[in-house]
């Protein structure tokens, strides 16, 4: 294995490393006896074989909160509480479909509306803004929702690139099928004293109006000169002009206890807490949680795709200020993107992308494969991209998220900046690996990817290319990746396990961290 330093690489740099003096040298790995494949079972040095290496606010994230609930909920089978056939859906590939849907949405108050076997025209946006409310196919085999408009053909939404170029906003946002609410949230009490990231305690001005067992937002906002963002790139963003101080840091977390004015939150700090970043704990007050879509297939036309930024909208579905929803047993077959995904504490799993779509001329069938901005602490996990999008994978602005146990023909995981952070990719199929860190996001809006980025188990018909300099910061992590030589990566910080040929334990860090912390309450 290998390490890649600040400085000099063969000289004062690996003197350093070998007296364990500098931060972003990789110790020796902890091997076990070899496995049934004759390989040996290898542990990083970031955490060991069962988290003793791993500590709160080192370069390692806790990336086990990510998805519904924070993973401490399995994901519910409602009952069912109505069926669209009750109200005149007929599934039978002829007549339209889309108001009998609506009047089933509107006639339940909460639990699964069912969607028989069949095959069903939707000609307009379907919603679902109701808490624990469940829109339920009989399987991906069975049950198939097919849309022959497209969202700009519905409702007209003309937009622009960074760079003023004339595009529709459903080239990026939208979707047939939304899970839409709001994220209600008003200041608390202000943060009066710095804390550290890695820190669960912080000093407030107000703690008569907290409560223990409360859940609450951290929340900060940035100056003019960008000083946040900064941060949240470990200070190493690349050109952030463009952000014109628009960056946000939160992180949603319960209260464990107060005393006098000191509040013990249950998750560590994944920023810096500083005044000039005026920080506040905020309610967090959802109005649309527990609500989900499953066992259905998407279906659009097989149209010819143009290519980036000329999508019209045959995206299927859209998670909009919702949490702690999902979307799992789906299928999504000739999407020009999707699904888009906001808010925070979402699963998206099990879930399949085919396309029968003539290609653009760089053989990509659509623009975002999924999309997971809002807030962050996503999950998507075990998904199969059985076609090529421009992004197969693309992460915004959000933090926390994780993507773990999926494959691609030849994945793409698009980091599209504006300050995507501790964001874990972990125990993936890249496919064919060429083209693992193709990124996208306008001209000025920092790195592609932000502060302790992580990629864990990456497996690829060969080594992967190198990322280029600016994808992510110094204090990025690749563990079980392999470059195919020990000086792929520049030198800058970068931590680098690649493990060729070794067997990682755990070879999916999220399932890994949870367990641990969930085991430990």
């Amino acid at each position: 294995m290998y390490a890649f330093f600040s400085g000099n690489v063969f000289g004062w740099g690996a003197l350093v490393c070998a007296a364990g003096l500098f931060s972003g040298c990789a110790t020796a790995v902890r091997e076990a006896p070899p496995g049934p494949a004759g390989t040996a079972e290898t542990f990083s040095s970031l955490w060991g074989r069962a988290g003793e290496q791993w500590v709160p606010g080192g370069r390692l994230p806790d990336f086990s909160h990510a998805g519904y609930h924070g993973g401490e909920r399995a994901i519910p089978d409602y009952p069912a509480t109505t069926n669209v056939a009750a109200f005149g859906a007929r599934g039978d590939d002829e007549a339209d479909d889309t108001a009998a849907f609506r009047a089933a949405l509107a006639a339940t108050p909460s639990g699964a509306i069912l969607v028989p076997p069949g095959r069903y025209i939707l000609t307009d946006v379907l919603r679902i803004t109701r808490p624990g409310m469940v829109l339920r196919g009989a399987g991906t085999e069975l049950t198939t929702l097919y849309f022959p408009r497209t969202l700009e053909s519905v409702a007209p939404s003309p937009g622009a690139t960074t760079e003023g170029k004339p595009v529709s906003n459903f080239s990026r946002a939208g979707g047939f099928v939304r899970l839409e609410g709001r994220l209600v949230s008003a200041s608390l009490a202000h943060i009066v004293e710095p804390a550290n990231r890695g820190d669960r305690m912080l000093v407030v001005d107000k703690p008569g109006a907290l409560a223990a067992g409360q859940t609450v937002q951290v929340w900060m906002t940035d100056t003019p000169d960008n000083t946040l963002a900064r941060h949240l790139y470990s200070e190493d963003a690349g050109d952030v002009s463009a952000l014109k101080g628009s960056t946000r840091a939160s992180l949603v977390t319960r209260i464990i206890r107060i005393e006098g004015k000191r509040v013990e939150l249950e998750r560590p700090l994944r920023f810096d807490v500083k005044a000039d970043w005026r920080p506040v704990l905020r309610t967090f007050r959802p109005t649309v949680q527990d609500a989900g879509v499953e066992d259905l297939t998407f279906e659009f036309p097989a149209t010819p795709y143009g290519g980036p930024l000329t999508e019209q909208g045959q995206k299927p579905l859209a998670f909009v200020d919702v949490a702690n929803c999902w979307a799992r047993r789906l299928r999504f077959v000739n999407a020009d993107g999707g699904p888009m995904v906001g808010g925070v504490f979402n699963t998206v799993a099990d879930v399949v992308w085919t396309s029968a779509r003539e290609p653009d001329e760089d053989g990509h069938h659509g623009h975002h494969g999924i999309y997971l901005g809002g807030l962050g602490d996503h999950l998507l996990k075990d998904f199969d991209v059985r076609t090529r999008f421009v992004h197969d994978i693309t992460v915004s602005q959000a933090a926390g998220v994780v993507v773990a146990g999926g494959r691609g023909e030849d994945l793409c995981l698009d980091l599209h900046k504006r300050a995507p952070y501790e964001v874990l990719f972990t125990d993936l199929d890249m496919g064919a690996g060429t083209r693992p860190w193709r990124s996208g996001g306008g001209a000025a809006l920092g790195k592609n990817g932000g502060a302790r980025t992580t990629f864990w188990n990456l497996r690829s018909a060969g080594p992967l290319p190198p990322p280029p300099v600016d994808y992510v910061p110094g204090s990025a992590n690749f563990v079980g990746v392999d470059f195919g030589r020990p000086d792929a990566v520049a030198a800058g910080g970068l931590w680098h396990e690649p493990m060729p040929g070794a067997d990682l334990k755990p070879a999916n860090l999220h399932e890994a961290q949870q367990e641990r912390r969930l085991g430990q309450l």
